[in-house]
């Protein structure tokens, strides 16, 4: 069945890269793009199959978000962010899930974590305010995860600090129109979010540290290999899949450019031995970086699998991994790009997109790799790294 999701998007490939620059243009995915995602179902790829998902390898979800952000970026991004969300719910309150997916288990779910909204307990729950920024595809979602510190009496951060995620339906939150005008990855409405004042009951809300280091799988009852994977390599996942798949767009982009060009000197692109070293050493820089990230979740799925402790040494070197590989592949695009010519930069060309959007996708918070790299170098060294160095690790 995890096949045919991705056959389906290969079925719509020719639309999915023709409504591309509609996508840009008006700032999210068109309806018609949502609805046949939908159709072809790669957001209920990691969703439990009680609720009609396919419980799939996360290396099917992270294949198949690299062939959709191969044929347009922007809709690659939504799948890989949209698409983890059903994973996280598959092990918070039963009640919650019923609430998602028991009328239409098609719903999607948007976020961002980012703890900028504070959750003030009273009884029964919380009163929950904030403003959030990068929602991507969240003009096609009814519900939503955001990320919140636990409040005081007084609705101050309450210390010590804890972060909560809170799971909200759409009529708690709004959507602020007009806060996504960005020059890359335009056509994933990432707009920003308000929530005033609104009640979010306790089975609504999930302890996000029991979210990142496994118990709140435990808590539920989740056996399954793939609810037991860590937070640290799922949550990424889609993310550094879709920046992969981008710069594979970038590549066919550029072949097809490239094909038949003769550039400045009056040399055919094919007989310059110059830039096609470029390609062949870009080429395979991408397939490495996608091989590397394939092989990272196999790693860590086998060591779930059998049982084994996921150490943090191993998932700081899976941060690492995944890092690395998008910051290959992008780094990749820009050599390719730089030996494109200056029509490349005209906007009806596709090649400056994947650019833009490439560039985009590296600077999620993800890929930063300065506190990762320093902490999976003093795991590697048998040493605890500080506490600030473990953020997502």
């Amino acid at each position: 069945m995890t096949h045919e999701v991705l056959d389906n998007i290969m079925a719509i490939a020719d639309q999915l890269r023709d409504q591309a620059p509609e996508a840009e243009r008006i700032g999210r995915l068109p309806d018609d793009t949502a609805k046949k995602l939908r159709e072809a179902g790669p957001i209920k790829l990691l969703q439990p199959g009680k609720y009609g998902g396919h419980e799939a390898h996360p290396r099917e979800f992270a294949e198949t978000v690299m062939a959709a952000a191969s044929l347009d970026p922007a809709t690659g991004w939504v799948c890989g962010i949209v698409g983890v969300h059903p994973w996280q719910l598959a092990f918070a309150d039963p009640k919650v899930q019923d609430e998602v997916w028991a009328a239409d288990n098609d719903t999607w779910m948007a976020s961002p974590y980012a703890p900028t909204g504070i959750a003030t307990p009273v009884d029964g729950g919380y009163l929950f305010s904030g403003r959030w920024q990068f929602s991507s595809g969240t003009d096609h979602c009814d519900w939503i995860f955001l990320g919140a510190m636990l409040g005081d009496k007084d609705g101050a951060m309450a210390l010590p600090p804890k972060m909560l995620h809170m799971i909200l339906p759409r009529s708690d939150y709004e959507i602020v129109e007009d806060s996504w005008n960005v020059v890359g990855l335009k056509g994933t409405g990432s707009k920003d979010i308000i929530v005033r004042n609104a009640f979010v009951p306790d089975y609504r809300v999930m302890d996000a540290d029991e979210v990142m280091n496994g118990t709140a799988v435990q808590k539920f009852g989740r056996t399954e290999t793939l609810y037991n994977m860590p937070w640290s390599t799922m949550f990424p996942l889609g993310i550094s899949s879709a920046v992969v798949g981008i710069a594979e767009g970038a590549l066919a982009a550029h072949l097809d450019y490239q094909r038949d060009r003769v550039g400045a000197q009056g040399t055919a692109i094919k007989d310059d031995p110059y830039v096609l070293f470029a390609v062949g050493e870009a080429a395979a820089d991408i397939n490495a970086a996608r091989q590397e990230l394939l092989a990272n979740v196999d790693r860590i799925w086998d060591l779930v699998e059998s049982g084994r402790e996921v150490t943090f040494e191993d998932r700081a070197a899976g941060r690492r991994t995944q890092v690395r590989a998008a910051w290959r592949a992008v780094t990749a695009v820009d050599q390719i790009f730089a030996r494109s010519g200056g029509n490349a930069l005209r906007m009806d060309k596709p090649l400056q997109r994947y650019w833009r959007d490439a560039h985009a996708g590296l600077a999620h918070a993800i890929h930063v790799p300065s506190t990762v790299y320093h902490a999976s170098a003093l795991s590697s060294l048998g040493l605890d790294p500080a506490d600030n160095l473990k953020s997502m690790i």
